[in-house]
């Protein structure tokens, strides 16, 4: 049964859907990946969609791949989607849909915490650690880290969680590849930092985000999508007091009626009312505003 919300094109050949995207097969070298307006929380999407949500994400990656290109090659093409969809396919993806080179991704997630929130929070509380590394003690919830902590994760399949692995492990999860892992690492820290500090820039806070990795011919390449709204936790630099939890742009905020809503976090997921996806629609619109100038 085709999910929610789901594209349907009849241009090219469905390669697979995820939570939240579809992708087609362009040719052997070549997807086209559409950003749908589905919401994915605590691993299991939504049955309601958030308006505009799938343009929001699309410009606001596109915004960071051109932003980060010179320090690490990405997964974008120059391709233009009427040279491979129909004009009704064309429409139906418009502004939502990028042609992409067909990397072959790495089996994990590349999270850089630059603070200390949610589920890190929650580890530093009860051993003063996070993801097995060191902190300070007295740190408050929300604050500032010494220093970014690269925390990587496996890359869950179907409804499976992901689980945090040290550098060891993902060194082993590469096949004892070390050079690759490290060059992860680094690329990762240095992507966070720039980022973050352009962001402060224009008001926000980028507290952590998630990337992802490829392999182009062995060259390492920067794949899926990148410090938007739903890979990342965005707070406004307005206003940010540690100490308590911080206003999101992210989905934070859906997650948070969710929880309070009782739900046991297992499908299927309840309806958002209409004033929670009207309120996430403008957050997420508000950040791409404040971050690249686009509306």
């Amino acid at each position: 049964m085709t999910p929610l919300y789901a594209s349907e094109l009849r241009s090219l050949p469905l390669w697979r859907r995820g939570k939240v995207r579809d992708i087609y097969l362009v040719d052997d070298a070549h997807l086209l990946i559409v950003a749908s307006d589905r919401l994915s929380a605590f691993d299991v999407v939504l049955p309601t969609p958030i308006p505009d949500k799938g343009r929001v994400l699309t410009a606001m990656s596109n915004f960071w791949f051109a932003r980060t290109a010179s320090l690490v090659p990405n997964h974008l093409t120059t391709r233009r989607l009427e040279d491979v969809l129909s004009p009704e396919d064309l429409a139906q993806v418009r502004e939502r849909a990028v042609i992409v080179r067909r990397c072959t991704p790495l089996p994990l997630e590349a999270i850089v915490r630059g603070y200390l929130a949610g589920s890190a929070w929650v580890e530093y509380q009860k051993h003063g650690a996070v993801c097995g590394l060191p902190l300070p003690a007295g740190l408050r919830e929300s604050e500032q880290l010494p220093e970014p902590l690269f925390t990587p994760s496996t890359k869950a399949a179907g409804g499976e969680h992901d689980v945090n692995i040290s550098f060891a492990e993902m060194v082993a999860l590469l096949g004892g590849n070390t050079a690759l892992a490290a060059q992860v690492r680094d690329l990762s820290l240095q992507l966070y930092r720039e980022a973050a500090a352009y962001a402060l820039q224009r008001g926000i806070i980028i507290a952590d985000t998630k990337f992802e990795f490829g392999l182009d011919d062995g060259q390492l390449c920067l794949i899926d999508e990148v410090l938007t709204p739903d890979s990342s936790r965005f707070w406004p630099l307005a206003g940010y007091t540690p100490g308590r939890p911080q206003p999101s742009f992210d989905k934070q905020y859906v997650r948070d009626y969710l929880v309070a809503s009782g739900w046991n976090r297992q499908p299927p997921a309840p309806p958002l009312p209409p004033e929670v996806v009207e309120k996430t629609a403008q957050k997420y619109r508000e950040a791409l505003r404040l971050l690249t100038g686009l509306t």
